[in-house]
């Protein structure tokens, strides 16, 4: 019996994919996604906590909302933001405890 050739990745899905991965380089957008893990939160509480600015923080939201990692919700007169859907949390979850066991990281001194 002949093994089945894996499948592969078509053009347009490994575009898509790249898409998202470019959108989780960077620090900030990892933060925001990392404080969503916890709690649905709003711009200004995402720039407390995170001491950044709220165009800094509302421009790094759009972008994730674009990749459909976000969403957001209007609550009276504020946006309520949170983790699309359990796909990302897992993912950030994944990379996280990547991390947390000798993922890519800084090497420990000699």
């Amino acid at each position: 019996m002949e093994p089945s050739a894996a499948p592969t990745l078509t053009e347009p899905d490994a575009e898509a994919v790249a898409e998202v991965m470019q959108g989780l380089a960077s620090p900030a957008r990892i933060r925001i996604l990392a404080r969503l893990l916890h709690a649905p939160c709003s711009v200004g509480e995402l720039a407390d906590d995170l001491g950044l600015g709220q165009p800094t923080v509302s421009n790094h939201l759009r972008l994730l909302r674009h990749l459909d990692l976000v969403t957001g919700r209007r609550t009276g007169r504020s946006v309520v933001y949170e983790l699309h859907d359990a796909h990302v949390s897992a993912l950030l979850q994944q990379v996280l405890a990547h991390i947390g066991h000798g993922g890519p990281g800084p090497s420990p001194a000699p």
